[in-house]
């Protein structure tokens, strides 16, 4: 039986086409197959926790204009999503003198600035300059300037900023109130002991004693206190999506290195004429030294007094505090951390070793009539007996009590605790960098 020529050809046709499709599919069955793996690929990865290669990396850069120098940080943070950033490193320099020092010269401001600009430069990488933010806060030493003076210095400022490769905001350049210094260091201490947005720990509080201010910022939790506390102490904020209430309040003019000029009867800032001495209450009459600070040196003697050295001393601090602080009862129930001339002036004297540790009112007081009794006070130093006594006077003018122990510290984790790293963590959270 022959078979039609037409059903030959039909049949040589359609075995064609099966070798063809078969070829195709030869050919596309990788690329399905590599297109399901990452279909499912993709839905592993939606489904499970986030991985490091969510994680953000992000920098800050804080410049503190302080009464007695300039210091910069720059802060590294990384930040996985829904959760609360990290500080993985800190870069600090700072110069002296401080920038009111140069009221008087505002360029000669430029170089130190520019200076502490490099190494910004050399620690964050090039491709985040851009998206780095960069500030500067003035504290006490700009409050305590004329305000055309204080302003010719800021502008100085800002004209810097603006020709630098990092994000420079118009807010970038300012003068910090009393109280947004106290907040800001009460967030870095809380951040870094990780009480900040855990409602299962209690908030420890913060004591900041400057060269021209101080501060004391807690989270009030006795009625007694709002009640009778001024309206004005008490600020609410928020931060990483959590609403605070604190109390914070500033002393302007009652910093460690204002209270030394009070007590020699001298304006800071003024130089002394040729050959004049400066007398200091808290000094034995025999002790004669030299202070050098903003590139004026004051030559300081000791002076004569009815009453003992520690006797005599207190007397004179007492008066600078006649009225002026505002004492808190609930304070001798919290925990407190002390820093900057706190921890400065316990390690300057071997009380606590570099790392901190824990003093209490009544150890700056002991340390306070030890240093009085020194017959000669070392000359690299001639205040020890004045600061002890004006810092343990302080301290209960507050309402501490002798027995009360203080945390004192000038790092936890390897990060400074002033408020630099709070003011950074509130700037990049009014930014929206920080996502949580």
């Amino acid at each position: 039986m022959k078979i039609p020529k037409l059903y030959y050809a039909c049949g040589i046709f359609g075995c064609a086409i099966i070798i063809v499709a078969y070829v195709k599919w030869s050919d596309l069955k990788p690329v399905l197959e590599t297109t399901e793996r990452a279909v499912v690929d993709l839905k592993n990865h939606l489904n499970s926790e986030p991985s490091r290669t969510d994680e953000e990396v992000l920098y800050g850069i804080m410049f503190d204009a302080g009464s007695t120098g300039t210091r910069i940080h720059i802060y590294k943070f990384t930040q996985n999503p829904q959760e609360a950033p990290k500080v993985t490193d800190e870069t600090f320099k700072a110069l002296k003198p401080g920038l009111s020092a140069y009221a008087n010269n505002v360029d000669e401001s430029v170089q130190g600035i520019n200076e502490l600009l490099t190494v910004a430069k050399e620690v964050v990488p090039m491709s985040l300059w851009k998206s780095t933010p960069l500030v500067l806060k003035a504290t006490a030493g700009l409050r305590l300037l004329p305000g055309e003076k204080a302003q010719e210095l800021l502008d100085k400022v800002k004209q810097i900023f603006h020709e630098s490769p990092f994000l420079v905001k118009d807010d970038c350049v300012s003068i910090m109130e009393g109280k947004d210094e106290g907040i800001s260091a009460w967030i870095t201490l809380n951040f870094l002991t990780g009480n900040l947005n855990d409602p299962t720990k209690r908030s420890v509080g913060m004591l900041d004693l400057g060269g021209g201010s101080t501060q004391i910022t807690f989270q009030p939790s006795s009625e007694t206190t709002l009640e009778e506390t001024s309206a004005s102490d008490i600020i609410s904020f928020q931060i990483f999506n959590q609403m605070y209430k604190l109390y914070s309040h500033s002393y302007l003019g009652l910093g460690l290195i204002a209270a030394r000029f009070s007590l020699l009867g001298v304006v800071q800032g003024q130089a002394l004429k040729e050959d004049e001495e400066l007398t200091s209450p808290c000094s034995s009459p025999n002790f004669q030294g030299e202070w050098e600070h903003a590139k004026i040196l004051y030559k300081i003697k000791g002076q004569k007094a009815e009453k003992p050295l520690y006797e005599s001393c207190l007397d004179e601090v007492a008066k600078i505090f006649s009225q002026k602080i505002h004492k808190t009862l609930e304070v001798k129930d919290l925990e407190f951390y002390a820093i900057s001339y706190y921890y400065d002036l316990a390690t300057d004297l071997g009380l606590i070793d570099k790392e901190g540790g824990t003093m209490t009112v009544n150890d700056f007081e002991t340390a306070a009539k030890n240093a009085c009794n020194m017959e000669v006070h070392q000359g690299a130093y001639p205040f020890f007996c004045m600061d002890l006594i004006y810092v343990s006077l302080l301290l209960q003018e507050l309402g501490f009590p002798k027995s009360y122990v203080l945390k004192l510290a000038r790092k936890i984790n390897n990060v400074e605790t002033g408020w630099a790293l709070g003011a950074t963590l509130r700037y990049l959270d009014s930014l929206n960098k920080l996502q949580y």
